[in-house]
């Protein structure tokens, strides 16, 4: 995994600049421009600051795709009617639940 993409990929999903994200997580611009682009890898550590700040957990930033991410803040958006239908809808496909 590239973690200096990954980071930008959130970073720009949720419109920060480099400099505003770098604040938030404490860490210098340079630093967090240099791993954007590969030049350095970040501590646990640090990577757990940059995470809270783009207010994703080390999993989610881990993790192979944004689809729980995404269902959840459609689902969220849906009526109580609708989520009903929703889950008549998952149940229909046999899905274990």
């Amino acid at each position: 995994m590239d973690v200096g993409k990954r980071i930008k990929f959130f970073r720009e999903k949720r419109k920060l600049t480099v400099n505003r994200l770098a604040n938030m997580a404490g860490v210098s611009q340079s630093y967090l421009r240099d791993i954007e682009l590969g030049n350095k890898q970040p501590t646990v550590e640090y990577l757990s600051y940059i995470c809270e700040a783009l207010n994703i957990s080390l999993s989610l930033f881990f993790s192979d795709e944004q689809t729980d991410e995404t269902l959840a803040n459609l689902i969220k958006k849906l009526s109580n009617d609708q989520k009903q239908a929703l889950i008549k809808l998952i149940e229909s496909f046999n899905v274990n639940m």
